[in-house]
């Protein structure tokens, strides 16, 4: 059972229960609808798609894709007939590596078989693009950070805004840039907004959009911190193992549990784009210290 809630007048948000807390939205006109992002699984993007097209009674016109995540991008098939838009960069994504990356889940997950790329129609640059869905104009603009590609989808006379991964519980870097994503925050934060539709999570409301992003960037400084720490040391990796969660400030229950393994990646991918990759430890270095202490005995 997929949750939703209706955000503002015909501007809705839905949130997988099964899969990492993904989150997608819809705005809906007197003819059509928009669907922002799909979900992860085949079921719970039906389930929305029926919510919309039976319940609300109207067809999905466009989908846009925030960016290439399979679980936020995947479900196009679902809307046959909808025009896809995403950036330029999530379709040459897409092309590149979605149909092996599909192969490679339906292994996995057998219900991965019902799905086939769907790739963009329309896509952009760095401009931002404009669509108006009845009285609601939309616009799509870069927000880079977890990846190149990221967008954000801001639903102009409501004041809120769908930031795909770039506004997440944790921030996340794996395949993004920590520059780009501290930027993209500092960008939400001037645009004076009601809320905020985080790409995994629940809705950051307006009096609590400020303290979020000042977590997100104190998290990004702390990690960038320990990194530096990390680099000076022999053996990298086991100094950022030893680096949890919660003293870089975020809690280990976001994101469904899913915060420590999150934090994990970001602390090797950050160290990784800084420093390139670690030296790891190997059997020969176990020997070396084991030798050393025992000289000292």
């Amino acid at each position: 059972m997929v949750q939703r809630e209706r955000v503002a007048d015909n501007v809705f948000w839905f949130q997988s229960d099964i899969y990492a807390q993904v989150t997608s939205g819809a705005v809906i006109g007197p003819n059509w609808a928009v669907m922002i992002d799909t979900l992860a699984l085949p079921e719970e993007t039906i389930e929305v798609r029926n919510f919309i097209e039976q319940e609300l009674g109207v067809p999905v016109r466009y989908v846009i894709n925030t960016h290439h995540h399979a679980d936020h991008c995947w479900g196009n098939c679902f809307f046959p007939g909808s025009t896809v838009i995403s950036h330029t960069l999530c379709r040459e994504k897409l092309v590149k590596d979605g149909a092996a990356s599909l192969r490679q889940a339906t292994l996995q997950t057998p219900t991965f078989r019902q799905i086939k790329i769907i790739l963009p129609h329309l896509t952009f640059d760095e401009n931002n693009l404009s669509l108006r869905v009845g009285k609601k104009t939309l616009t799509l603009m870069p927000l880079p950070g977890p990846c190149p590609d990221n967008i954000g989808v801001l639903v102009e006379e409501d004041r809120i805004l769908f930031a795909g991964d770039a506004f997440m519980p944790l921030p996340y870097l794996v395949g993004g840039d920590v520059d780009d994503t501290s930027s993209s925050l500092k960008k939400i934060a001037k645009m004076g907004l009601e809320n905020v539709i985080q790409g995994h999570g629940d809705i950051v409301l307006r009096g609590e959009i400020d303290n979020a992003i000042k977590e997100n960037q104190a998290y990004l400084a702390a990690i960038r911190k320990a990194v530096r720490q990390a680099s000076k040391r022999k053996y990298p990796l086991d100094y950022l193992a030893d680096i949890d969660i919660e003293s870089c400030g975020k809690s280990r229950v976001i994101i469904g549990g899913l915060g420590p393994d999150l934090h994990r990646r970001n602390l090797r991918a950050l160290y990784a784009q800084t420093y390139g990759q670690p030296r790891l430890r190997t059997a020969e270095d176990d020997e070396d210290d084991f030798d050393e202490y025992d000289d000292e005995e």
